[in-house]
């Protein structure tokens, strides 16, 4: 059974820098896309950044430039480097995949609260 277990959220002023990490155990992490999604409260989940195992990225136009998604197949993790932080990317973060098996197996992590404010 897969397991992701983001880290790295905290408080940081605006204009700031935090790196989030998702560690993955029980999946050939190698093998799969990973992402990075987010909710802010009262808002739905958003897609924020994506990986292919190949490692070609893509990004939501909101965090292009100042976001970049990472892996590291030796270690399973992933990461989001969050540069010059917004007031508006104050959310929960969360790590995701998808697996194909013998059906869609979807995969969270239970989340990282980044607060951006003075």
């Amino acid at each position: 059974q897969g397991q992701l277990v983001e880290s790295g959220g905290g408080l940081v002023q605006p204009g700031g820098s935090l790196r989030l990490s998702c560690a993955t155990s029980g999946i050939t992490f190698s093998m799969y896309a990973m992402a990075w999604y987010r909710q802010a409260p009262g808002k739905q989940r958003e897609l924020v950044a994506t990986i292919t195992r190949g490692g070609s990225t893509n990004y939501a136009d909101s965090v292009k430039d100042r976001f970049t998604i990472s892996r590291d197949n030796g270690k399973n993790t992933v990461y989001l480097q969050m540069n010059s932080l917004k007031s508006e990317d104050t959310a929960v973060y969360y790590c995701h995949t998808e697996i194909v098996l013998d059906r869609l197996y979807t995969y969270w992590g239970q989340g990282t609260q980044v607060t951006v404010s003075s």
